[in-house]
């Protein structure tokens, strides 16, 4: 017997009983997304290895560590997506949608990161994400913000996340600004965890964010980014937060919220969750003016943001705020041999009367008894009877499955209203 193949370790199947919970969040994604104007963009998941280099930034963790990837077969360096903004730019520049152009774009899919496979963190995972093009101005990060905002109203969740806030200046003043860091942390160096002492000369702002307490209290005497901020980038944030006071946002400042990837600028944004145990990021992005620029366009302005759809799901899931869904609404039971010939035709005329019914047709024969308990086991609300007397008089027999209402015999029309309810779910 040959051995079985298993899934390559961090890549994770979706059964059917879990993508209905799936199709609930993105049904909801997509509608808020629609609702702010903007149109979904689909990208490859495999690109030139130099995009994620020149966007994300050679010495960041993502590149030296967790990207997949390899060779094709002409010899070019190429890697699966790790993550989704670089590849909307590189979209967007290749077709001419970003020059002198305002676009709010919006993307769904798989990306890839070689990283330890945790609860709700996989190597192949899932981001929905939200990038606008062409505006300079607050009033942008404030509309992506609220976008992200209504979408966590829209799943119920709105009182289980909390939008911490921060800016990083202009690349100048961040430029400044990390100077000033690392002359600070030097004197400390020994004292580092390990991580952070890597970073201090690659990417030192990533050791705002350590998380080891030792570090962390080295940091309470450290410059502050705001300290080192423009005149234009104070000024673009005080009307960001003014924007956000005015629409009711609440939000937590965060001096030490930086981001991870090289191309943000002025403002960064994470929501931020207690709900799934020690407190993680659910939702992170903010302003990146100089990407286009940097991937071989014009000078464009930027923000966006992604979400993580596993981490998402499951925080819905653990806070039961996904309601479960049946897979199917009626089951059809053909008895006798004119019945089942002419069964899926009538599955079919049902189909034609009411699209979002979701019907069953057994197959396979059996009496009644037998063909009830598969009607029961399939989750279906109602069993559909199609006898000979059904069948010759245009009829069908509809028996509750879910409840202790007696069964009831339907002409045509009478059926179609009687059935109208179960795609209402």
């Amino acid at each position: 017997m040959a051995k079985t193949i298993q899934a390559i370790r961090g890549m994770n199947d979706l059964l059917p009983e879990q993508t209905a919970a799936w199709q609930q969040v993105e049904a909801i994604i997509r509608q808020v997304a629609a609702s702010y104007g903007y149109q979904e963009i689909r990208m490859p998941v495999l690109e030139s290895t130099a995009l994620f280099k020149r966007s994300i930034g050679e010495v960041t963790d993502i590149v030296e560590k967790e990207m997949y990837t390899f060779d094709d077969r002409n010899g070019e360096s190429v890697t699966l997506r790790p993550e989704g903004t670089a590849s909307c730019v590189r979209a967007g520049n290749q077709h001419g949608l970003l020059y002198n152009q305002i676009q709010r774009l919006w993307y769904m899919g798989p990306m890839f990161r070689y990283e330890r496979p945790q609860k709700g963190r996989y190597r192949q995972f899932h981001q929905f994400g939200i990038e606008t093009f062409g505006l300079a101005g607050a009033d942008a990060d404030a509309e992506v913000i609220l976008l992200s905002a209504r979408l966590w109203k829209a799943l119920g969740m709105a009182d289980q996340v909390e939008l911490q806030l921060n800016s990083l200046g202009s690349n100048e003043a961040r430029a400044r600004y990390r100077d000033a860091l690392r002359d600070y942390l030097e004197q400390y160096k020994s004292e580092l965890d390990e991580d952070s002492q890597r970073r201090l000369d690659s990417n030192p702002l990533r050791i705002l964010d350590s998380k080891d307490a030792n570090t962390q209290q080295l940091l309470e005497h450290a410059p502050k980014l705001s300290d080192y901020w423009d005149e234009e980038s104070k000024q673009h944030f005080d009307e960001l937060k003014a924007r956000l006071d005015a629409a009711g946002i609440e939000y937590v400042l965060n001096e030490r919220l930086v981001r991870g990837l090289d191309y943000y600028n002025r403002t960064v944004f994470e929501w931020v969750t207690t709900a799934l145990g020690a407190q993680g990021t659910v939702c992170a992005g903010g302003r990146y003016d100089g990407l286009v620029e940097q991937l071989g366009g014009k000078a464009t302005p930027a923000v966006g943001f992604a979400m993580g759809m596993e981490r998402l799901v499951l925080l819905l899931q653990e806070q039961e705020k996904l309601a479960p869904r049946r897979a199917v609404d009626a089951y059809l039971m053909p008895l006798g041999e004119a019945a089942e010939l002419n069964a899926q035709a009538v599955a079919e005329k049902l189909r034609n009367e009411l699209p979002d019914l979701r019907i069953v047709v057994h197959s396979g024969g059996g009496a009644m008894k037998k063909q009830i308990k598969k009607a029961d086991k399939s989750g279906a609300e109602v069993a559909l009877i199609l006898g000979e007397n059904e069948l010759e008089n245009n009829q069908l027999t509809v028996k509750p499955l879910r409840t202790t209402d007696d069964q009831q015999t339907f002409g045509w029309s009478e059926l179609i209203v009687a059935l109208k309810p179960l795609t209402q779910e």
